[in-house]
């Protein structure tokens, strides 16, 4: 962690544990297109089950905020080493625009995250831990098309989702390559694999916010 090769790794590791949870996440709200019924139940069980609460749900909290907090400490290197050891650095030359903005679709995704967490997360630990409303084991359903009545709620998850392709086009190739896996053999394969996870993700987010808003009388 203390050299520049530890800290990307650890970013890279940190990088491909969400890419797991993301789909797991986009599985579960998919079953609220396809199932209510699955959607509440299977929402029901990992919001109530100890092992998912109590042990999974803080390494994915950790796992979070070390991804943004050390994507912060590399770009601030990196800017540090532009400035001071490449006096010629091009950045159009030598990197895709992507991969020098990263830093601007983190910010926009954390800022997602947040309302996200306020829309959620916070409701789930009132509901669990300070009982201000009963716990219902359906509720799962009503309270996921509750956040998409309003359009424009809905058009900032869009947005959103659209940033998490643009970041994660260039991240998901490039946590690979961090954690070693750069031989020709198979790297136009993770290209590809991650040109279609970083389009079916935030397609597939988005159009769920975009079935329950248009699936809702308004």
């Amino acid at each position: 962690m203390k050299s520049s090769i530890g800290r990307k790794l650890a970013m890279a590791l940190s990088a491909l544990f969400l890419l797991i949870f993301l789909l797991q996440h986009l599985t579960i709200n998919m079953l609220s297109v396809l199932s209510p019924e699955m959607f509440n139940e299977t929402s029901h069980f990992m919001g109530t089950n100890p092992v998912v609460q109590f042990a999974l749900q803080p390494v994915l909290i950790f796992g979070v905020i070390f991804h943004f907090v050390m994507g912060f400490v590399l770009e601030f290197q990196n800017r540090a080493a532009r400035g001071v050891t490449y006096a010629m650095y091009a950045g159009s030359a030598n990197s895709s625009w992507m991969s020098r903005n990263m830093i601007w679709s983190g910010l926009a995704i954390l800022g997602f995250i947040g309302l996200h967490f306020y829309d959620f997360w916070i409701p789930e630990m009132d509901y669990k831990y300070f009982g201000t409303n009963p716990m219902i084991e359906t509720r799962y359903y009503e309270e996921l098309r509750h956040k998409f009545v309003d359009i424009w709620r809905v058009a900032l998850y869009a947005v959103s989702f659209i940033f998490l392709g643009l970041h994660l086009s260039h991240g998901f190739a490039s946590a690979f390559q961090s954690v070693g896996l750069r031989d020709k053999a198979y790297s136009p394969l993770l290209i590809k694999i991650g040109h279609a996870y970083s389009l079916i993700v935030p397609l597939g987010f988005i159009f769920i916010a975009l079935y329950h808003y248009l699936t809702q009388s308004h």
